[in-house]
């Protein structure tokens, strides 16, 4: 580990109740942008310090802690402003990166596909166009003299010129592969598949459930946001009896990015056309840790991610997953109505998988008969999936 990427993580506990697993999900994301933590500093807080967000005696002691320590980066676990950034970084004398900017930076290395790296620049530059006044505090000042004699405009509105054109330039491409992302959308509304969409909080193992029931061989890893790019596959449920005495009902799985508090408004905006394949879909499958200790808290932060998207009307299960590191057993819970709310599974192991497929094909009949046509022509391979991404 280098030098580079020894930091300081800060936190303020503002009595909410749930520091310590805010905290522990902090490292968890200084460890997957590749930072070594090597000092926590923590404090109760009532108000926030409008120019430097910790207070001048929190400062002086995160200072001596970056000395002890000789880390070169500080990570704050709060949305900073552009000037309590630069008032800190001033005040400590190296780079500060608060939580929005550490989860971009994460989505940057992760992206793999055209599409997620689309996604990525254009949420990071539109996060940088609040902040552009970071890097040109020096050329303030027209430019002149020679070589540099120009329309008379200032560095920082070239360089917001030239940002905007490029924000532009993205969000033309996303939306071309929106509409491509529609029309694949519509020809499996016109083939009556039922859509079921995989939710959840980030290292739930929504990818790990994906491929056991799949196979698809998606990458799957314990740490935050290894998933990025939607995959979808579709699946053969042999246990769904259709009408006509015909089984088996096809569904088109799709496993999608992870959600995490506070995610940022950029990233939200950005992965719009990502996260309308959520919006769309016929059913939810929220995958949730049942082994984490803040795991109410990670269900209600979906909620709201689903709420900003616009896909919390849509009929949803939870599965409890990673039931192995739990007493809990392989089963399924139903509400006061006889409908399927819960199923518990363990995805390392099999456990319970069984019941989730039949839960697939109960809803799926009970979501019929609009999805029974397409039940009969589609051929039955031993792999029980197809890939339908591009």
């Amino acid at each position: 580990m280098t030098q580079a990427n020894l930091a300081v993580l800060v936190q303020l506990d503002f009595g909410d109740g749930d520091a310590p697993a805010r905290l522990a999900e902090f490292v968890e994301l200084a460890k997957s942008a590749g930072a070594e933590a090597v000092a926590t500093l923590t404090a109760r807080a009532r108000a926030l310090d409008p120019a430097t967000f910790l207070g001048r005696g929190k400062v002086e002691e995160l200072k001596s802690l970056i000395a002890e320590t000789q880390a070169s980066l500080v990570l704050i676990n709060h949305e900073l402003s552009a000037s309590q950034q630069r008032n800190l970084e001033r005040a400590l004398g190296c780079r500060v990166v608060d939580r929005s900017a550490l989860i971009l930076d994460i989505f940057a290395q992760r992206a793999k596909s055209h599409e997620g790296k689309l996604q990525v620049e254009l949420a990071q530059l539109e996060h940088q166009m609040t902040r552009l006044v970071r890097g040109w505090t020096h050329l303030e000042r027209q430019r002149g003299g020679i070589g540099l004699r120009g329309p008379g405009e200032k560095q920082l509105e070239t360089d917001r010129r030239l940002l905007s054109r490029r924000i532009a330039v993205l969000k033309e491409r996303l939306r071309l592969l929106e509409r491509q992302r529609a029309v694949r959308r519509q020809q499996r509304n016109r083939r009556e598949v039922l859509s079921v969409s995989l939710v959840g909080y980030t290292n739930a193992g929504k990818s790990t459930l994906f491929n056991a029931l799949t196979h698809a061989g998606a990458y799957a890893a314990d740490q935050l946001f290894a998933t990025l790019d939607t995959t979808t596959r579709r699946l053969y449920v042999p246990s769904c009896e259709l009408a006509d005495g015909r089984s088996g009902c096809q569904i088109v799985l799709s496993d999608t990015v992870g959600f995490i508090r506070d995610l940022p408004h950029e990233l939200v905006a950005a992965f719009h056309a990502t996260l309308e394949e959520t919006r769309e879909a016929d059913l939810l499958l929220h995958v949730v840790d049942a082994a984490s200790p803040d795991r109410d808290q990670q269900i209600a932060a979906v909620g709201k991610v689903l709420e900003a998207i616009g896909a919390d009307r849509v009929p949803a299960i939870v599965v409890l997953n990673k039931i192995d590191l739990t007493p809990l057993a392989p089963g399924v819970e139903r509400d006061e109505c006889g409908n399927i709310a819960r199923v518990r599974v363990s995805a390392a192991t099999g456990a319970g998988l069984d019941l989730l497929r039949a839960a697939l094909a109960e809803i799926s009949m009970r979501m019929a008969p609009r999805h029974e046509a397409f039940a009969s022509t589609v051929k039955r391979d031993d792999h029980r999936f197809v890939d339908v991404t591009e």
